[in-house]
This record gives structure tokens, sequence and C-alpha cells, in this order.
């Protein structure tokens, strides 16, 4: 099962969280969420949740 974590205003941030969280192990998908607002979620596996967020938010406030 897959969980949203953060929703991406554009695509771009959206795939540069995919590509920083994939090089830390982590498996991610990008769903389109709105075409006409153009947001992205980003997913990650329910199993990794709290080992995603904590990357996550280094990610985010660096």
């Amino acid at each position: 099962m897959w969980t949203v974590i953060y929703i991406a205003p554009t695509a771009k941030i959206a795939d540069n969280i995919k590509k920083r969280l994939t090089e830390e192990g982590f498996l991610v998908k990008i769903r389109s969420v709105n075409l006409s607002k153009q947001q992205y979620e980003i997913l990650v596996p329910s199993g990794e949740l709290e080992e995603v967020q904590e990357v996550f938010n280094s990610i985010m406030r660096p």
C-alpha cells in the first residue's frame, strides 16, 4: 500500500524529491493530482513511512 507524503506544486519539484529519496534507497511514485492545478503527489510504501519522513524532512529543511 502506498501513502502520500507530500503534494508538490510542480513536476520539477516532484521529480527532484523523487530523485533524492530514490538515492537514499526508497521506492517512490509520483501521481498527478489535478491537471488544471498541476499538483503532484509523492507516494511511498506505507511500511517505509517513518524512515522516509526523516529523510524527507532533511531534504526539505537542509
